[in-house]
């Protein structure tokens, strides 16, 4: 029988993904992609030397313990991967001076907090029981899905004993809990780690994946990882297409039938997977035809992740005083600070001191990412030396803001490199410039996208654009349950 043939849009994590298990399941695949390389945003890049990480803070799933692990392990990315596991979420620095460790270990993390603020000992105890909550609660070992009827029954089941934790926490934000703080130092803190609209449940969750040591920062960083898939991939006869944009899904009768490339040339497939942007997917390349008004709707007033002026620093200096912590270190300014047209009050800094791979030994890379606005960069970029210019000055500004932290370290910068939204927006094609998609609010988490268009046949959607909260797991899971759809759709048995 001839192998029915998939066309698809993107070599990020979940094309790949995709590819792969198309693939294992004896699809004839071809990925399309408009840089030379895999992994989309998740990626790194070299600069004299030092290797600035533009994706992960840790790969959730990389230990066992629920179904992450499992995808991992059947795309095989997971083989003869080293992983590093802090002891903390965050380590944020005070206007006063006063360090919060945000430990991951419940018992740990309670004693600290009310060493610092004694009076918040309520608070603190619904801070941490909500962590404990995470911890005990497990994620089902499969997904709905591929459960059947009864195996919805016994996870229906099994939540029971959680669904009071679970419907409290999933109602409450960041910014709740922190609200409940009188000492500034964990108010702000707690405000600060993520965002404040993030769902208080997702952000415990979070913790308990790097408590229970199932979410770990793979050695060497992102790009490995993208290379390891894309090596997989080929090893399963797989073909990617480098430097080739598309332009066009083809249609007939609001069926999909290939792709238009921007040199004018087409490939006709019997489906078509879309793993790129879902933007651009849903109104450019299909026009705007195939949509209802739950789209319109989460295109125009969802939460998003915001997008990123990211910048890296490589330093003649090693660091050996900062702890590793998940998220990094967050330093409240003493003073307000102007950066990128926004005033600033904290600033994130991720030491990469934990991981050989990133600088020549005696030296260290430094990560600052800043959240930003999109049009405020693209305003600039008419001008491409006012754009240049405004990059500098905002790296100038950070280093100036760093020396408060580490006297001396202007004098050790070996390497600048400033990434904007634009830059994010040229590589990968993303929306705006976003690095991630829709945020993990209460009201967006546990919301299930679709992963078609109304109206379209023979056409998936995988990535972070139909999986709140994206990230490299949304790549792989919405992956594996396209291709275990399209199996059924096929009559074929899945096989993983």
């Amino acid at each position: 029988m001839e192998q029915k043939s998939i066309a698809i849009i993107g070599a990020g994590a979940a094309g790949l993904c995709t590819g792969i298990s198309g693939k294992i399941n004896g699809y004839r695949t071809r990925i399309i992609e408009q840089h030379d390389i895999p992994g989309g945003l998740a990626t790194a890049w070299k600069r004299d030397g030092f290797t600035i990480d533009g994706c992960l803070h840790s790969l959730v799933g990389s230990g066992p313990g629920f179904h992450l692990h499992r995808y991992w392990q059947e795309v095989g990315l997971l083989e003869a991967r080293q992983f590093v596991y802090p002891d903390r979420l965050l380590i944020y620095t005070g206007e006063d001076g006063r360090v919060f460790n945000i430990y991951c270990d419940p018992d740990r993390l309670e004693q600290h907090m009310l060493e610092l603020a004694p009076q918040d000992a309520s608070a603190i105890k619904e801070f941490v029981e909500g962590l404990r909550f995470g911890i005990r609660f497990n994620s089902p070992l499969i997904e709905k899905y591929e459960d059947g009827l009864l195996g919805s029954i016994r996870q229906v089941a099994s939540m029971l004993p959680h669904l009071h934790d679970l419907q409290k926490w999933m109602k409450i934000t960041l910014g709740d809990l922190a609200r409940r703080f009188q000492d500034p130092l964990l108010r702000d803190a707690i405000t600060r780690m993520l965002l404040p609209e993030f769902s208080a449940f997702m952000v415990f969750m979070t913790m308990a994946y790097v408590y229970k040591k199932q979410a770990g920062f793979p050695l060497g960083g992102s790009l490995p990882l993208a290379l390891s898939l894309e090596k997989r991939y080929k090893e399963l006869g797989g073909q990617v297409q480098y430097r080739s944009r598309v332009t066009k899904v083809l249609t007939e009768n609001n069926r999909a039938v290939g792709l238009r490339l921007e040199d004018g040339s087409e490939h006709r497939a019997q489906v078509v997977v879309s793993a790129a942007d879902g933007f651009t997917t849903i109104f450019k390349l299909l026009d705007g035809k195939y949509v209802d008004n739950a789209i319109h709707t989460r295109y125009e007033s969802w939460k998003t992740f915001p997008p990123l002026v990211y910048v890296g620093l490589g330093i003649n200096r090693t660091f050996p005083e900062v702890r590793h912590s998940s998220y990094g270190n967050l330093f409240a300014l003493p003073d307000p600070i102007l950066i990128a047209g926004k005033e600033r009050r904290a600033i994130y800094v991720r030491v990469y001191n934990f991981d050989p791979h990133f600088a020549p030994a005696g030296k260290t890379v430094l990560v600052m990412s800043l959240d930003t606005d999109y049009s405020y960069w693209k305003s600039l970029a008419e001008d491409r030396q006012v754009y240049e210019a405004e990059k500098n000055t905002v790296a100038q500004t950070l280093i100036y803001v760093l020396e408060g932290f580490w006297p001396g370290i202007s004098t050790q910068v070996e390497m600048c490199n400033v990434a904007t939204p634009l830059t994010y927006e040229r590589y990968t094609g993303n929306w705006k410039g976003h690095y991630e998609g829709w945020l993990l609010t209460p009201d967006q988490a546990a919301v299930n996208i679709p992963k078609t268009l109304p109206g379209l046949d023979n056409f998936w959607m995988t990535g972070q654009w139909v999986y709140p909260g994206g990230g490299l797991p949304g790549g792989v899971t919405t992956a594996r349950e396209v291709i275990w759809r399209q199996c059924k759709e096929d009559g074929k048995r899945f096989k993983a």
